[in-house]
């Protein structure tokens, strides 16, 4: 069984980050990176569905530590996976990364204050798996917050009968041909304004695209080129330039926050003359473009270059807000009685929302319920020792969480090794009220809230979307406080060890005999979520 220091879970954005972080300020500790897939990306390889980009910036959304050099900010798949690789190749991670590696289940012991990782490992991605086990004093979960294997698709009536064919872009076939054909994009989201231009969009364009929505969203135009950035890095050159550029994106996106939530009257007017100038004269905005909640409730799309506008005004797109009846044979019928003809329907219904990649976990042989923990400093859960949780903002660009998180975790491991410690973990108040983990009326996010962890009323039990309080908290605050438990369990449970010559606890988190992997000579991670009352 290999034994390490740390184990990342997840090779995408968050899992490639908390490996530069780690090499950079704990280069002697050992660390492995257990990627499912056959590559690494996460999000920027799994999705295959045309036009595929991201909705923030990439001098924020990229490293801090690594400039974003291509020239459009607001970058597509194969751009980002490209940034993504050369980060891995410059921080040297190739060989820490285990592809074909999913962990099915993990066991931490008090006794031994480690992990025990079983993992299903195969040679390739229609391999046989075998079950193989690591052992970690820390784990990182990099694992993203949805389902790779399926999104979210709602059952719609009558959808066996339809003729053509149904996709769901988290799927997206590499065979799909709609070129000259109805396409009919059912959803609202980041998806669907992404995907809705880009099949009408050159050669192979579908002959027309209709994006079917429920409710509307609000979109913003936005240049794919950030020319300031541009200026800035000639001027300055590409590491302070890269600086620059990150903090006015950070201040811009901070202003916006702030504008709509402390005064969402104001954004919605903002917001409704930008589209009012984008869309042609005549458009329905009112129908389709007056979303009946304020901005960011729900995330806030981006049009680059307009491009959503675009495929409207030229007649190749068009917008039906309405709700589905059934699917036909030869298309979608709606509430009202229209019916949409279509060659292909794609749903861009969203994602299945999943915490730690669906992995068990079990803390001396007890299993721990997420929604019965709380968020400690947006990383850590209640209750739940050596175990980080990477999770990103949702209303700014994910990454930047990301990096305080990761610098935070390296803060903790470098206290824990300067007074001698071998477990950290948090514990809520047990009469703390509780409330939802995210403040976000996303569909996704609401179907899951019932299995995510919760967030507490005060610091630092709150799940915190600002930037700039974060960095406060978690880059320049201390790392002990009082809900943050320290101790030394290894070195009770080896005096112990010693003693009787009890074995070491599995992965179940009992000994292989069947007696607790504990002993009173410590105080238990058990023991210290029943202080929590988890």
């Amino acid at each position: 069984m290999e034994s390490l220091d740390v184990l990342i879970i997840g090779a995408g954005l968050s899992g490639i980050g908390a490996g530069h972080y780690l090499r950079a300020e704990h280069p002697a500790r050992s660390f492995a990176i257990l990627e499912a897939r056959a590559s690494l990306g996460g999000t920027w390889d799994l999705f295959r569905y045309p036009g595929i980009r991201s909705d923030s910036d990439l001098h924020t959304f990229g490293y801090e530590f690594k400039p974003w050099e291509d020239r459009e900010a607001i970058a597509d798949a194969p751009s980002i996976l490209a940034y993504l690789r050369a980060a891995a190749d410059e921080d040297g991670l190739g060989p820490h990364i285990r592809y074909h590696h999913r962990v099915v289940r993990a066991g931490w012991s008090s006794r031994t204050a480690r992990w025990t990782v079983e993992v299903e490992r195969r040679a390739g991605p229609d391999g046989p798996a075998e079950l193989v086990s690591f052992r970690a004093s820390w784990i990182f979960a990099a694992t993203g917050y949805y389902r790779y294997d399926e999104g979210y698709t709602p059952v719609f009536e009558g959808r066996e009968r339809f003729a053509g064919e149904i996709v769901h872009p988290q799927a997206w076939p590499e065979d799909l041909d709609y070129a000259g054909r109805r396409v009919v994009v059912i959803g609202s989201g980041a998806t669907a304004v992404t995907l809705v231009p880009a099949l009408v969009r050159g050669e192979g364009a579908a002959a027309h695209v209709t994006m079917l929505q429920r409710t509307p969203t609000y979109i913003l135009p936005v240049p794919r080129v950030d020319r300031t950035a541009i200026r800035l890095r000639k001027v300055f050159g590409e590491r302070r330039g890269h600086a620059l550029t990150r903090r006015k994106n950070i201040a811009r996106q901070r202003l916006i926050w702030v504008l709509c939530r402390k005064y969402p009257a104001i954004a919605r007017r903002v917001i409704r003359y930008l589209n009012r100038r984008a869309l042609p004269p005549g458009f329905d905005l009112d129908t389709h473009f007056n979303p009946p909640y304020d901005p960011w409730d729900q995330r806030v799309c981006v049009a680059p270059n307009r491009d959503l506008y675009r495929a409207l005004a030229a007649g190749k797109a068009s917008m039906v807000t309405d709700q589905i009846a059934s699917f036909t044979e030869t298309g979608i019928l709606l509430r009202s009685g229209e019916e949409l003809p279509a060659d292909v329907i794609v749903t861009a219904t969203g994602l299945n929302i999943q915490v730690l990649g669906g992995a068990q976990l079990q803390v001396d042989g007890k299993p721990v319920s997420f929604r019965e923990t709380v968020v400690y400093r947006g990383l850590m859960l209640s209750g739940v020792p050596n175990l980080a949780l990477a999770v990103g903002y949702t209303n700014s660009s994910w990454t930047l969480k990301i990096g305080l998180l990761c610098e935070y975790f390296c803060r903790l491991l470098t206290h824990m090794d300067e007074h001698g410690f071998d477990t950290a973990c948090a514990v809520a108040d047990p009469e703390m009220a509780t409330r939802p983990l995210l403040d976000f009326g996303a569909g996704y996010v609401r179907r899951a809230l019932d299995s995510l962890p919760r967030q507490g009323p005060r610091t630092p039990w709150v799940m915190s979307s600002s930037y700039h309080d974060d960095r406060k908290l978690i880059r320049r605050g201390p790392i002990a406080d009082e809900w943050l438990r320290f101790t030394c369990a290894a070195a009770d449970a080896a005096a112990v060890t010693a003693a009787d010559g009890s074995p070491e606890s599995t992965a179940t988190g009992r000994s292989p005999e069947g007696t607790p992997a504990h002993s009173s000579a410590e105080k238990t991670a058990t023991e210290l979520r029943q202080e929590a009352g988890a």
